[in-house]
């Protein structure tokens, strides 16, 4: 062997003897998590109920960051911030395609700022009312009777502009129908008032409601995704039941800043199919009433853009607007 390539040959050796040491160090590195929304909220619970299995996964130790306010934006904003070396993802949902349409100065690009790693799934959506101030068991019912009501009927949300205003909207728009609307500051209070018979009727995360559902306390009339769920076997979609434009359900979705290099995308990509698919996790999920899916990273960008456009057209019919 020529002394060149001989120096060359041993460089390359101490390399490869370097190399899981260096990875090994790497490893150490936490992976921060960033949640724009509160502990305990529904993305709060998916993503802590696969924190272990990510951090395996990963093969890092993972630090879930709860950063809520101003409808998610400053959550996002540290997530847009963080240097795209594949430490720093974040999980965001449906708000995040409807805040460019409801918030005149957004401080970011939600779609350029952004690396799309997977739309891991989603929480299914649900119509109801209270069982004794609205007589209705059927969409087409409900829709008879806010018809017959107009502008005497209310509907609740967790905020103005939320997905759950948005959803609501929706069917209201759908079913040609005049209901006001009452804004909470979440969904709790939103809630109770539901039970309380303050508000007729509105939409909810089915996990948030169930054990409503199963007590009477509230009526389910139909759910609000593609398709039907395990939770409530024998209650079909709104879709079905004559409003197919009405289809909404709260999805998840990894992301990760701007500029990720492409071998970080696919090794986190990989480890969030990995983490989500594990049984532990998915039982978790069913206990939640969540379907896992986990979406490729171009498939996601094509989601994200598209529901952004969709939440556009909706924000615009329904008027709403935010300071």
């Amino acid at each position: 062997m020529k002394p060149t390539l001989r120096r060359r040959h041993l460089m390359m050796l101490a390399a490869l003897a370097l190399a899981p040491a260096a990875f090994a160090q790497s490893s150490n590195t936490p992976l921060r998590v960033i949640l724009p929304v509160s502990a305990g909220s529904g993305v709060d619970a998916i993503v802590r109920a696969a924190q272990n299995a990510l951090s395996q996964a990963t093969g890092q130790p993972v630090v879930i960051e709860n950063l809520p306010g101003a409808g998610g934006i400053t959550g996002t904003q540290a997530i847009v911030k963080a240097a795209p070396d594949g430490n720093t993802i974040g999980f965001v949902s449906n708000n995040h395609a409807v805040n460019p349409s409801v918030f005149k100065n957004m401080p970011y690009d939600g779609l350029r700022d952004l690396t799309p790693i997977s739309v891991v799934g989603e929480t299914p959506f649900v119509l109801v009312v209270h069982p004794t101030h609205v007589p209705a068991r059927t969409a087409k019912e409900l829709q008879a009777f806010l018809q017959s009501r107009p502008g005497k009927t209310n509907y609740a949300s967790s905020g103005n502009g939320t997905i759950i205003h948005l959803a609501a909207a929706m069917f209201a728009e759908a079913a040609k129908v005049d209901s006001r609307h009452i804004p909470y500051k979440g969904t709790g209070p939103m809630i109770t008032d539901l039970i309380g018979g303050q508000v007729d009727w509105g939409v909810v995360a089915v996990p948030a409601v169930l054990g409503h559902l199963q007590s009477g306390a509230l009526r389910a009339i139909g759910v609000m995704g593609r398709q039907r769920i395990a939770a409530l076997p024998d209650l079909p979609t709104i879709a079905e039941q004559g409003f197919p434009e009405v289809e909404v359900a709260g999805w998840f979705a990894a992301v990760a800043p701007a500029k990720l290099p492409q071998h970080q995308l696919q090794r986190l990509h990989s480890a969030i199919v990995t983490a989500f698919n594990d049984p532990a996790v998915q039982a978790a999920m069913a206990r939640q009433n969540n379907l896992i899916q986990p979406t490729s990273p171009q498939a996601a960008r094509a989601f994200m853009e598209a529901e952004q456009a969709r939440y556009a057209r909706l924000v615009k019919q329904a008027h709403i607007t935010l300071d």
